[in-house]
């Protein structure tokens, strides 16, 4: 499976983030959350902090990074490794495209970052 619709560009403003269950390719369903930061860029990273295994996209958008409701882990949107404690693991960060007003997101092909 490619990329898929996510919702138009119009869906969030910046500084807000929904959470989408997407389907890869073997069929699962994944959760994402989908992210306009402040400056209007589009970001998808799983949904699921990886300390608290709550929901991201409930979280503050700050910048670009969005930070955890629960225990204040803030993660970078770009990477998904984890900017501030409790969290010390990433999550995973899927890739966005643009096609006129629709946002693109292909879970089947997660961003592969650099060990620090």
């Amino acid at each position: 499976m490619s990329a898929q619709h996510a919702c138009d560009t119009g869906d969030l403003e910046p500084g807000e983030a929904m959470r989408l269950d997407l389907e890869d390719a073997d069929g699962r369903s994944l959760p994402v959350a989908l992210v306009r930061d402040e400056d209007g860029d589009f970001h998808a990273i799983s949904d699921i902090c990886s300390h608290g295994q709550v929901s991201l996209s409930d979280g503050e958008v700050e910048g670009c990074a969005i930070e955890c409701w629960l225990h204040g882990s803030t993660f970078d949107l770009r990477t998904g490794r984890p900017l501030s404690l409790p969290a010390t693991q990433p999550v995973p960060v899927y890739p966005v495209t643009l096609d006129g007003p629709r946002v693109l997101v292909d879970v089947d092909a997660p961003v592969d970052v650099p060990a620090r």
